[in-house]
């Protein structure tokens, strides 16, 4: 059965021959039609479809493998981010899934990634389930026309029925994530969670665009204003990446995955895959207005006895997550992408109350909390956190990254340099205290914060220096108390607060230590009251 007459892809190059039931190219309704039939999932109350992903309700980083091969062998950032995996294992589990596909029905999507023509990749993306194929609908970029006898430079091939055998496998377990740019395919088993396909795309990109092309893969939000001024706000979960690019007065470029060229900052992707745990029109109201027919809901809940769902709802996960094209939201860019851009946020939610709510960096110290990635986790958001705990994620992406984290920082810093940008450390964590004795930083007070960086309202005024990380803070601040943007004032202690400011840069410097081996002198003498030797 096939969705678009006298258009039969060939899957031949793959080795899947004829005996499968190929839906090819279904349109959104088509594809909510078969998952329904399927009891892959429900429709809720305004035409959204919700599905639960099974056993895994979010990524597995350390079942994610990277080919050992002639391309990767002396240029990946072999870690235990990116675990080697055998050419000869990947040939026969590959052959494995092929086997096991045979006789099914799939569903096969062509579709772009790189909203840049110059950079544009073709990809397909092949699925068991027709929800992860309406996913594939939403978060790529669809094509105005399809030419089904055209092979993809990409392919991707996702089986959740299908489990490795990890002792002749060579996987960690049943389920599993595996890149080989060799033969530029992704094979993805054992899982129904549908960001192992988006982040296995972006895991390709960010070795291919930095290592060939010379372009930043960035795992960041990007909007632009009235002006044509770009703005990049780059964060790890809970530091409000998503909400502070969502501004109705600038249009939103893209929420997650881009690239800087040397004319133009552009989104990967073709949608949003946002978080949607205690979702309300009032906190959220971009996210919340996409939610409507063909969107894609995932591990969410209904109000009992309704099709209505219940976003506080969080029993089955906290990772709670709805899919939807760019064209949902409002006031996206179409095409999306926009200039290089005049400002860059980076966002943390600082748990020890540290941090002041915005300081300016300089391209070095940009470079140096770029690598560092950090924020804070709090109580209650994993098992066994019952204080504040630091955490770091180069690039504020590590798990996406094949190649070094120096590689990317480097090539951020020659374009902050070269395009004269402003980059900023805002913290949206706490204030007056660490968690549990402070008080979290007033969503309206880093609003202002972010519109006066974007207006230039910031450029004029003095700023003083944050002594353990060198770090100019601004005295004033439109709409924003005095002495919430000097952290030490608004502690009641001030001694307790330089103790906590002496351990946190500590912290800093114990990260940053496994990277100056491939860093720069310059990066390193950006550390917090620390001098690194190369």
């Amino acid at each position: 059965m096939n969705s678009i007459k006298n258009q039969v892809p060939n899957l031949g190059y793959l080795g899947i021959g004829h005996t499968v039931l190929l839906h090819y190219q279904l349109t959104p309704a088509q594809l909510i039609e078969q998952a329904v039939k399927r009891h892959e999932g429900m429709l809720t109350e305004n035409g959204a479809l919700a599905i639960d992903t099974g056993k895994f309700t979010g990524r597995s980083p350390k079942d994610r493998f990277i080919v050992e091969d002639e391309i990767t062998s002396g240029n990946v950032w072999w870690s235990d981010i990116n675990t080697r995996f055998d050419a000869g294992k990947f040939e026969s589990l590959y052959s494995g899934i092929i086997a096991y596909l045979a006789g099914k029905e799939i569903f096969v999507r062509d579709a772009g990634i790189c909203a840049n023509e110059k950079y544009r990749t073709n990809i397909r993306v092949i699925t068991e389930t027709a929800y992860q194929n309406l996913f594939a609908h939403h978060l790529f970029i669809r094509p105005e026309i399809t030419d089904a006898s055209r092979q993809p430079e990409w392919t991707v091939i996702a089986a959740p029925g299908f489990m490795a055998d990890p002792s002749t496998d060579g996987t960690r377990q049943p389920n599993f994530t595996i890149i080989s740019f060799s033969k530029k395919i992704i094979i993805i088993g054992g899982t129904g969670y549908t960001g192992e396909i988006k982040k296995g795309i972006f895991s390709v990109l960010n070795f291919i665009l930095p290592h060939d092309k010379q372009v930043l893969s960035m795992h960041c939000s990007a909007n632009t204003g009235a002006k044509g001024d770009t703005a990049l706000f780059f964060g790890l979960s809970g530091t409000g990446k998503t909400t502070l690019s969502a501004d109705p007065t600038r249009r939103l470029i893209g929420d997650d995955e881009h690239g800087w060229s040397d004319y133009a900052v552009f989104n990967f992707e073709g949608g949003c895959y946002a978080k949607c745990a205690g979702l309300t029109p009032e906190k959220e109201p971009q996210i919340f207005k996409a939610i409507r027919y063909g969107a894609l809901l995932e591990n969410t809940n209904f109000f009992a006895g309704t099709r209505s769902i219940n976003f506080s709802d969080i029993s089955k996960t906290e990772n709670t997550r709805v899919a939807y094209p760019l064209e949902n939201v409002d006031n996206a860019a179409i095409p999306s992408l926009g200039p290089p851009p005049k400002n860059i946020f980076f966002l943390t939610a600082d748990a020890f109350g540290i941090l002041p709510p915005i300081s300016r960096l300089t391209p070095e110290q940009a470079m140096y909390h770029f690598i560092s990635g950090y924020t804070a986790k709090i109580a209650g958001t994993e098992t066994g956190i019952t204080e504040p705990k630091a955490t770091f994620s180069a690039c504020f992406g590590e798990a996406f990254l094949p190649l070094h984290p120096v590689v990317y920082a480097k090539l951020l810093g020659q374009k902050i340099k070269e395009h004269r940008v402003t980059v900023w450390l805002i913290n949206t964590g706490w204030t007056g205290g660490a968690y549990g004795t402070g008080q979290r930083i007033k969503l309206a007070y880093t609003r202002a914060i972010i519109t006066a960086a974007l207006n230039g309202n910031l450029n004029d005024v003095n700023y003083r220096t944050l002594t353990s990380f060198n770090l100019a803070v601004p005295e004033s601040c439109p709409d924003v108390p005095e002495n919430i943007l000097d952290p030490r004032r608004s502690w009641s202690n001030s001694e307790a607060y330089d103790e906590a400011e002496s351990n946190l840069a500590l912290l800093f410097t114990e990260n940053f230590s496994k990277y100056t081996f491939n860093g720069s002198e310059e990066i390193a003498n950006a550390n917090p009251a620390a001098t690194i030797n190369i």
